[in-house]
């Protein structure tokens, strides 16, 4: 092979890597900003998750004092 060949191998061999470096670093940003957008999903689920929890967390206070109540009601009949 001549100079000039090797020089035009190691270009083209060159670009091909710079071009699977800029495909790499592209899906890389998309799975990276997929990621981003999930993570920013599972927040907004876990926030509401957690309003849930403290509604039903004050639902069963509710219920609690209501049956207490009638308990203590039950108990008044009984004496």
């Amino acid at each position: 092979m001549t100079p000039v060949e090797l020089d035009s191998d190691s270009l083209s061999s060159l670009e091909e890597r710079i071009q699977q470096a800029v495909q790499l670093v592209a899906r890389l940003r998309q799975e990276r900003d997929a990621a981003q957008q999930e993570a920013v999903e599972a927040k907004a689920e876990a926030a509401r998750l957690a309003g849930e929890v403290r509604s039903l967390q004050a639902d069963r206070k509710q219920v609690r004092t209501r049956i207490e109540k009638l308990l203590g009601q039950i108990d008044q009949l009984g004496a």
